[in-house]
């Protein structure tokens, strides 16, 4: 039989496995990390307001990653990258996976194509558009066309579809890497994006995000020109 001591002794290491074991079971259950903002919150005003950056970031974004975490703890997603995640979900018709991977990923992607500020388009993706659309200008307005036209919440993504650019969009978390087409630029068209800066403006705040937030020269990098 165990007397007292033996039982505190007992019950003492227990509790002190048990609290030096939480770091990794946490880590293993939240493999999907968000990655950092690539700038202060207030870098992309006024079209883009720090407030702005700071609930969609701080908040929508980050839920995506948080959510993803806890549907894919214990499971084969765990230990997959973001993009394969998405391809898989969407074979396996996994809806909650998909979308919040596919958000978790969108977003990723849309914070980073305004880093180091507003830049021109190379030669090469000038010359891509004009073959395409006539001309940057009117690429640009097909996109906020088309970002105009989702309706309700979703996405516009220029693309290198077939070796040609294209613009789609898609609904909530409507994802290229899904669609199997290259990204090169994507504009969350979900109100949590532009709402508190645009009301419901929505083609005046994408024509504003296209004009003066994208480093169009990043979207020339991802089309290779």
């Amino acid at each position: 039989m165990l007397n007292r001591r033996t039982l505190l002794a007992a019950s003492g290491a227990a509790l002190a496995a048990s609290t030096f074991a939480r770091p990794h079971i946490a880590r293993a259950a939240a493999p999907f990390v968000q990655p950092p903002l690539p700038y202060d919150e207030s870098a992309l005003a006024p079209t883009i307001s720090a407030r702005t950056v700071g609930l969609h970031y701080g908040k929508h974004h980050k839920g995506y990653f948080d959510k993803l975490n806890a549907l894919t703890a214990g499971t084969p997603y765990a230990d997959l990258d973001l993009e394969a995640v998405i391809r898989r979900a969407a074979d396996e018709k996994e809806a909650a996976i998909f979308n919040n991977a596919g958000q978790a990923w969108n977003h990723n992607f849309y914070w980073q194509q305004f880093t180091d500020g507003p830049a021109a388009p190379p030669p090469a993706l000038v010359q891509a558009a004009e073959r395409d659309f006539g001309g940057i200008d009117a690429l640009k307005k097909q996109i906020v066309e088309v970002g105009g036209g989702v309706f309700g919440s979703g996405w516009v993504w220029l693309v290198e579809d077939d070796g040609k650019l294209a613009v789609v969009g898609l609904k909530d978390a409507g994802n290229p890497v899904a669609e199997k087409m290259r990204p090169l630029l994507g504009i969350d068209v979900w109100e949590h994006a532009y709402y508190l800066d645009w009301e419901n403006r929505r083609p005046a705040h994408i024509q504003a995000v296209l004009d003066e937030r994208v480093n169009w020269s990043s979207v020339g990098e991802r089309l290779g020109a």
